[in-house]
Order: structure tokens, then sequence, then C-alpha cells
């Protein structure tokens, strides 16, 4: 355990990356295995989820809970399914909008959040959390960091073709992966930055011509490494991780177990760098 008051201020960066955000969460184990706090995190897309979750005060196993009560993995019986009551909400959150920009709104999503939230400005969490997002009109990066939370978060993970934008004070908002996908350089006030990169690989089918849904998935996820390969040579982090997630898609979620595995080298690497930083 750290003491608070000798511990440098460690700032949190968690990137996007659909699915595999899920290994966010064996990040989050670690800093409280370890008894360290963040001082400020900040988050993009489904790092933005994770992190309002966890600067709410929920530990890295509790947000882990939530995201098992609504996974079916491929092993699941059909009796363990229906013993999972949380995964019948995936139907309501099929709130289908074709005409605004994305097939879902992401409203049910927000609410179910909200369940576990249970504040609904940023000013109720307690550690400072910055939520990023894209201004689809100027395309400039957007940091919500104050006011309400909720919207921030939907805005931050409104991934483009999936939910539709967010209007909020003059403008529309879309994932925050179009400009900023994993925004260490937003922590820039701590000692010790840590930026947890989900991204992942593709290593099979490189002769496969790729379906639709896969060409627009894996082409939005090309620009996003692009433009952290850029920012990693212009502001690089005290610490970055990068756990070897291949093969998962944006939205198979249902490969969590797979991707927990996969994740797990670099949860031990994320102990041994912040014991090697904060020693």
């Amino acid at each position: 355990m750290y003491s608070s008051k000798t511990m440098k201020k460690v700032g949190l960066a968690l990137g996007g990356g659909g699915a595999k955000g899920l290994a966010h969460i064996l990040m989050l184990e670690t800093f409280d295995e370890m008894g360290i706090k963040p001082s400020c995190i900040a988050g993009t897309s489904i790092g933005s989820i994770m992190g309002a979750l966890y600067s709410f005060g929920l530990s890295g196993s509790e947000i882990r809970g939530i995201f098992d009560k609504l996974i079916v993995s491929k092993q699941d019986s059909l009796k363990s399914i229906l013993t999972k009551k949380d995964v019948l909400r995936w139907f309501d959150f099929l709130d289908v909008e074709f005409r605004r920009g994305g097939l879902l709104r992401g409203d049910k999503i927000i609410d179910y959040l909200n369940r576990y939230l249970k504040t609904s400005t940023f000013e109720g969490l307690q550690i400072p959390f910055k939520a990023v997002a894209t201004d689809f009109w100027t395309c400039e990066e957007v940091v919500l960091d104050s006011g309400e939370l909720l919207p921030a978060i939907k805005a931050s993970m409104g991934l483009p073709g999936i939910f539709t934008p967010v209007s909020t004070h003059d403008r529309i908002l879309i994932d925050g992966g179009g400009v900023n996908p994993l925004p260490h350089d937003l922590i820039h006030e701590c000692e010790v930055t840590v930026a947890i990169d989900i991204m992942g690989t593709r290593e099979e089918g490189r002769h496969k011509v790729p379906g639709v849904a896969e060409a627009i998935f894996a082409t939005f996820q090309i620009m996003q490494n692009s433009i952290i390969a850029e920012k990693l040579k212009q502001h690089p982090p005290d610490i970055y991780i990068k756990p070897t997630i291949s093969n998962v898609e944006m939205l198979e979620f249902y490969k969590a177990d797979k991707i927990y595995e996969q994740a797990k080298p670099a949860q031990e690497q994320l102990k041994k760098e912040l014991e090697k930083c904060l020693s």
C-alpha cells in the first residue's frame, strides 16, 4: 500500500476500443490492489465509461461485476443466460433510431449506467474526470469535465454509425476517438502519467476481404492507431501499457474471458511499472 501523503500524483488515461475496453478493468484492479488512487482520470469512448465509474468510487472488481451481469459468453447455457436478469436489458438497450445518424440512441445504456453512478454531474465524482468527445462539424477535440456527466459519456462513446450524435451547447458531438483515442495529454498536471491503450491487434485473415461492418470499424481503428502513435511521439506518458488483445471486434463483448486472459501480462507490466515509478 502507498501513502497518499508521500505518493506522487498519478494521472490515468483510459483509451477507446469497444469491447477491448474490458481490459481496463484489470488495470483498475491493479490500482486497487496496490492501494493507488489516481489524482485525475481522462477517458475516451469506453474509456470514459470505465473512467466515470471508477471516478465515482466503484472498485475495479465492482465494475467487473457490472459488466459480467450483462455479458453472455458462447459457453453459457440457456439456463445460465436466463438467470442473468440484467442480460435481458440488452433488448431494452436496442432503442433503434434510423433517422439521426446512428442505429442506437444510447439513452437506455446511459440510464443503466446511472444505476451505478448515482450522480448526474462531474462535481459528484470522487476523482476529477475528463471525457473526450469530437465536435462533428469543426472536427475539434471537446474536453468535458464539468456540468452534466451522463450526456458527456454518451457523447464520448458515440461511435459513428452506431450511436446517434449528441447535441449539446450548440455542438454536435460524436466519439472522442476521432480526435484523441488515448487522452494521456490531458492529465499533464499529474507527476506520473499512465496511459492504457486497448486498441489491440489483428493477426488472422490477412488476405481476407473484409465485410462492410468489419471494414468500417477497422478503418476507424486504423485512424485511431495513427493518432495515438503521433501523440506518443509528442507527449510520451511515463507509463504506457498496451495489452496484446488480438482478433476482437469492436462489439464482441461476449469474448470477455478471452480479453481478460490476453490482458493479464499487461496487468503484471503495469504493476511493475508503477512500483518502479513510485518507489
